[in-house]
Parts: C-alpha cells; structure tokens; sequence
C-alpha cells in the first residue's frame, strides 16, 4: 500500500512538474508578448498578426503605430521614425474591416497614454460596406482581454507551444536575430502587368454605370466610417491620425468602370471625407492624383496592392503634406478625380 502512495505522490508530483514546466516555458519565451515584453536575451520569431498585435499594443515601448490591411503590411517603422520623429510599431491585419482595426486601435490608446501619432489606411474598396463586416472567425479573444482565467487557452495550447515556443527557443540556442519590425509581415512580391491579370477576372462586356448610392447605401457607408473612424478618433483629440485612401492601380478603377460602380464609389468616398474632414485630429490623404504611381503596372502585384516603394513613397508624401485633403480643396480634388477616371481609355492599358 504504502509503495502505491509513493507511487501516486511521484505521478502528481511529475504532473505537477510538467504543467509547470510548460507554464515557465510559455511564460518566459510569451511569443505573441502577452504577459511581457521582449526579453533582451531571446530571439522572437513576429509572424502571425492576429496573435501578435495586442501583445505589441500592450507591452511594447512606443507612441505611435501603423496600422492597416495588407495594404500596410510593407510600412517600414524605422521610416516612419526618422520622418515623423517618431518610435512606433507596426500592426497589421490582413484581409481586416474596419471594425477589426478600429477595436485594436482603441484597446492600444487605451493602453498607451504615449500614443500621440497613428498612421491608418482606409482600405478605398471597403468603404461600402456594412459596419460590422468581417471575414475571420476564431480570433484568439483571450489574448485581447484582461481575464487571467482564461489564459489557460494561451498557456496549454499545442500550436503556441510548437509554432511560437520551440521555434524562439531554437531562434536563440542558434544565435538568429529577432523578426525586426520593418520584417514583420511584409512582404515583396512580382509586380507588373502579368501578375496583375492573374488574379483579375475583367468582365468583357461593360455594365451600364449605376448612378450612384442609394439612401440606404449612403447610410450605410455612413455608419461604417461613423462607428470605425471618426467616434474613436473624436475620444482622443490628443491623437493625431493620418488616415489615407489605399492608392489602387489604374487596373482597380477599370474593374469599376467595367462593373459600372465608379460613381457609387465616389459618393462612398464624398461622405468619408466630410465625416473625416469634421475632425480636428485627421489628417486625410488621397493619393489618387498621383497618376505616374498609379498607371504604371510594375508598382503592382495584383489591382489593388503595391509594392514596398510606394509604402515608401506613402510615407514621404505624408510627411511633407502632398495629398492632404481640407475642407477648402476636398470638392475640387473631387471633381479632377471624377473626370479623370470616368474619362480614361481603360482599353489602352491591356494593349
């Protein structure tokens, strides 16, 4: 009996060993940041965004962020510093609505009381659309909360045992460098016309152009950039938030021209801007003007997405205010806009 007691105390007491084991391992290698921030002496591998992304906003040393779509993902922090005198991370969310960064922004400058500077793309295809749009399920919720309870799902989890754990841990018994944060989630890919039709199926047969928005449609692109946009940015006045129009290529507004939505999407951009516009805080940017970037397919790997220079050019236009949209210049910018891409020969770009 008494070999038996023995025994049982050695499986408990292993047991016990083991869970603590882990919960060290997890806790001191923490890849997605959230009980610390980084160790000085372990190397991190910065890989999944949506994991990531909080444990930067809240253990992370900056005042301010870049965040975004896919369409940020090539920002480089270390530029942004040296233009805007800034110390920032980069925060990104591929495929994201504007919900989803609006909610990571708020948890972040809820978090920060540094967070002076935010630069922020508005995704131009995204602004008719619902609210609350999303298209992930599944978030790892019990990152982004305070609940200690539930960490649990962080700390015995096999994929951030095998995929975040192991691999910081063989990053730094083999000396490799840390992801750096102009690293992170970027990405350089071939650009130029044939990439660009590889994912662009263009209708042949050009639909007749639909007036514009509905009232319901106006209402909704109304709530949308009401809810995501300009209610958080109205809570911290001391905030200064450059928000730009994502520049799409020529091939974007060809695939409006052919779908007949062209002047939907203007009306959509008219009531962003005059919502935007109403805030002190906003420095709005469109890049549509810029049509040496935007006509010329070798700065884009499909229509929508361009290469890591333009991020580069982005942030040098912002710096140095070309692009700013005002109340005094919004309604011309608007109109130049219009002519010149209702009136494009759109056929001449795929002879």
């Amino acid at each position: 009996m008494n070999q038996e007691k023995k025994w049982f105390k050695k499986c408990i007491v292993c047991l016990l060993g083991a869970i603590f084991l882990v919960f060290a391992m997890v806790y001191v290698f923490d890849p997605y940041f959230h009980f610390h921030k980084p160790f000085s002496f372990i190397s991190y591998r910065l890989y999944d965004e949506r994991y990531t992304n909080d444990g930067i906003s809240r253990h992370f040393d900056y005042n301010a962020i870049v965040t975004g779509t896919s369409m940020a993902q090539n920002f480089k922090p270390t530029e942004v510093d040296a233009l805007f005198g800034t110390k920032s991370v980069k925060e990104t969310f591929s495929g994201a609505g504007y919900k989803e960064l609006s909610e990571n922004l708020e948890r972040a400058l809820q978090r920060n009381s540094n967070l002076k500077t935010i630069i922020w793309t508005m995704d131009y295809s995204a602004l008719i659309r619902d609210k609350d749009w999303t298209q992930y399920e599944g978030y790892p919720t019990y990152l982004y909360d305070d609940n200690p309870w539930n960490d649990v799902s962080y700390v015995f989890n096999k994929s951030v045992l095998y995929h975040g754990v192991l691999p910081n841990m063989a990053r730094t018994l083999l000396g490799q460098p840390s992801t750096t944060m102009d690293e992170y989630s970027s990405w350089n890919k071939e650009t130029g016309l044939e990439y660009i039709m590889q994912s662009y199926d263009r209708w042949e047969v050009k639909a007749e152009m639909i007036s514009g928005l509905t009232e319901e449609e106006k209402q909704m692109v109304t709530e949308n950039v009401k809810v995501n946009f300009v209610d958080m940015v109205n809570k911290y006045p001391d905030t200064t938030f450059y928000i730009f129009y994502t520049p799409y290529s020529i091939y974007y507004w060809d695939f409006l021209n052919q779908e007949g939505m062209m002047q939907m999407q203007f009306d959509a951009e008219q009531i962003a801007t005059e919502l935007l516009l109403e805030c002190p805080n906003v420095r709005l940017f469109n890049f549509y003007d810029q049509y040496d970037v935007i006509t010329n397919a070798n700065n884009y790997r499909d229509k929508e997405h361009y290469s890591p220079e333009i991020n580069t050019k982005i942030l040098e236009w912002m710096a140095s205010g070309v692009g700013l949209v005002t109340k005094e210049n919004y309604l011309e910018r608007l109109e130049i806009e219009k002519e010149y891409y209702l009136n494009y020969d759109y056929e001449s770009i795929f002879r």
